[in-house]
């Protein structure tokens, strides 16, 4: 199929950085963006890219997994991270932006690019036969997500994002759980942590007094009765959660020979179990008060969380059942994906879809060899876990040191970071020249 442009629907940081690595590369965009003629609930300007939840892009630093993917980011001349350094603000170790620069920043570069053409138009189909990147983001429009339905098949497309917290597998105190399924009729790859009566009821009294995060205008409040808070469970009743997520029937400790009070389950997260999920545990509570309540369950009193939980509505596809790693739509190759929609949470994380989906939409359209990070970097890594998370339970996820593949080498904790961030760019580099990416 031959074509002269790609149309690029969404113009958040996804949808403008994937604009801008097409543009860079002399392929045509038309980048169509509905607001302001229609506005998202979140939403407040017409400027593309902007930051509606936070101006904080999170850590700088490079021992940290979300500085490493920024630091790949600036090294693939990402549009993105070019406006985040000209805008950045006093943020310590974080690099925090001014939201208005930001915005506008991003906005000028893209207009007056002259590959990049804009349509301030909803789109309602999705265009055929063309090369298409969809990158509505978290928000995309009822009538657009049916049409994206349609193509994904409806039960891979979610409307509403229930998240429990990750630990890493290292922070767990191992003596305090024992490893079982319920009566044994699984594969043995659960987690329990058991709790008693004292250590139950102290739980339930903590988790009922905490610190909530307010409900946004546009979120309905009405929960799911199959994801509900845990503090609303608790809030039903104080046994409400026992006979819940926290139910011990069918699971015998092997420490006590009998059923504990009430138990706390983890399941893997990955293959490599690295990282793990507590099992029902989403939440609207506040970071800090989910890192100090979590961190009275036997067996977590040193948890680290990979993820924290939430519950915010959101637009996401089944990313292991209908994505290409390249992150084009296993049903059409022609479409691609970037941004929340695919399964990645967090700002930084949807600029690296849009760039990747960007990097292959060229590359299909000049019909050459499309190209999929390696996932000993931080781009690779999230991509990775698209490819081979759990459909049963995928759940949106940002960058954590617990999707890269481990070190050969036994090293400190202490070093261990800086290694992955060491050989994470030394093979990117490798990969940029080998692809030349870069030119």
């Amino acid at each position: 199929m031959k074509q002269s442009e790609v149309i690029v629907i969404g113009g958040g940081l996804a949808g403008s950085e994937a604009s801008w690595q097409l543009a860079q590369r002399e392929v045509k965009v038309t980048l169509y963006e509905m607001r302001p003629l229609k506005m998202t609930p979140a939403h407040k300007t017409d400027k593309l890219a902007e930051l509606v939840c936070s101006n904080s892009l999170r850590s700088k630093e490079l021992h940290k997994a979300v500085g490493l993917l920024k630091e790949e980011l600036r090294v693939l001349k990402s549009i993105i991270m070019e406006a985040a350094i000209n805008c950045e603000i006093e943020g310590g170790k974080a690099l925090v932006v001014d939201r208005e620069c930001f915005a506008k920043y991003v906005t000028e570069r893209i207009l007056n690019h002259p590959l990049i053409e804009i349509i301030r138009k909803e789109v309602t189909e999705i265009p055929k036969n063309k090369i298409v990147i969809i990158a509505t983001g978290p928000l995309t429009s009822e009538i657009l997500a049916k049409a994206l339905a349609e193509l994904t098949e409806i039960p891979y497309l979610h409307f509403y994002d229930a998240i429990s917290p990750i630990v890493y597998a290292e922070s767990i105190d191992w003596e305090k759980v024992f490893i079982a399924d319920r009566y044994g009729k699984e594969e043995g790859s659960y987690v329990n942590c058991p709790l008693t009566k004292e250590e139950y009821e102290r739980f339930i009294e903590e988790l009922l007094k905490a610190e909530k995060v307010p409900l946004h205008p546009f979120e309905d409040p009405k929960y799911f009765e199959g994801c509900l808070p845990i503090e609303v469970m608790a809030e039903r009743g104080k046994d409400t959660l026992r006979y819940g997520p926290m139910k011990p029937t069918g699971l015998i400790d092997p420490k006590t020979g009998k059923e504990p009070y009430a138990v706390v389950q983890l399941r893997p997260e990955n293959k490599e179990k690295t990282l793990y999920n507590i099992v029902g545990f989403q939440t609207k509570l506040k970071y800090q008060e989910q890192i100090r309540i979590f961190r009275m369950i036997p067996g977590l009193e040193k948890a680290e969380f990979a993820r924290l939980g939430s519950i915010h509505r959101n637009t996401f596809v089944n990313a292991p059942l209908v994505l290409k790693p390249t992150l084009q739509l296993k049903k059409n190759p022609y479409i691609f994906l970037a941004g929340q929609i695919t399964g990645v949470e967090g700002y930084v994380e949807s600029t690296a879809t849009g760039l990747i989906a960007g990097l292959n939409a060229e590359r299909l359209i000049k019909e050459k060899p499309l190209i999929v990070p390696p996932k000993e970097t931080a781009i690779g890594a999230l991509i990775n876990y698209l490819q081979t998370a759990n459909p049963k339970y995928f759940q949106p996820m940002n960058i954590n040191w617990g999707l890269f593949p481990p070190l050969k080498e036994k090293v400190s904790k202490k070093i261990k970071y800086i290694k992955l961030a060491e050989r994470a760019l030394k093979i990117l580099q490798n990969w940029i020249k080998e692809n030349l990416i870069i030119e």
